[in-house]
């Protein structure tokens, strides 16, 4: 009695698999209609060269593959975090040409002869860009995990001169998130900065 009824749900589903899929008119894919390996992984790779923190990269990467992941995997830059990967915390900003990206939301292929500035370009040598040493000086971070987006995007932030008071430098920063809380710190910090030019 079990095989019947396992047999009979079996075809059931095959049957509506098959029925479903060429109801929204897709091919079903059979072993000899898919793609070689070969020829499939050409096609979706591709040569990536722009200039991170001052220095020019090449990689092969995925054409699928992230900026922030070619920053973090290829190019062994870990200081921009991978916090949501859907763009809604900003942990991954980075400025690219100037202007501040979330990196999880762009495809490195994108950037072709681009300039990405990360976290680790901020500082010249042992010399702390100003912002860094704000961050410390008003106590600006606390697990730390969000502050290379915090700071990168602060950097943007003043150079877009969206600083005239806290507010706006409030709403200009309100994509990056602190889950520890330091927004007040983190504001104080972006104000000295700006006014110390």
């Amino acid at each position: 009695m079990s095989e019947t009824f396992d047999e009979a749900t079996t075809l059931k589903r095959r049957t509506f698999v098959a029925a479903s899929t060429a109801a929204a008119g897709l091919p079903l894919l059979t072993s000899d209609r898919l793609p070689t390996s070969r020829r499939a992984s050409a096609e979706r790779v591709s040569t990536v060269r722009l200039t991170v923190n001052g220095e020019q990269h090449t990689a092969e990467v995925d054409n699928r593959t992230s900026l922030l992941d070619l920053l973090r995997e290829h190019l062994d830059l870990p200081g921009t975090k991978k916090g949501c990967d859907q763009g809604a915390c900003g942990a991954c900003t980075v400025l690219v040409d100037d202007r501040r990206v979330n990196a999880c939301l762009t495809l490195a292929v994108m950037h072709q002869g681009a300039h990405v500035t990360t976290v680790e370009g901020l500082a010249e040598g042992e010399q702390l860009h100003p912002l860094q040493q704000a961050f410390i000086d008003h106590d600006g971070l606390q697990c730390g995990y969000c502050t290379p987006g915090q700071l990168m995007s602060g950097v943007a932030c003043i150079a877009e001169g969206h600083t005239r008071s806290r507010e706006e430098i409030r709403e200009w920063m309100s994509g990056n998130l602190c889950r520890c809380g330091a927004y007040t710190n983190i504001v104080s910090a972006i104000e000295q900065t700006a006014k110390e030019g």
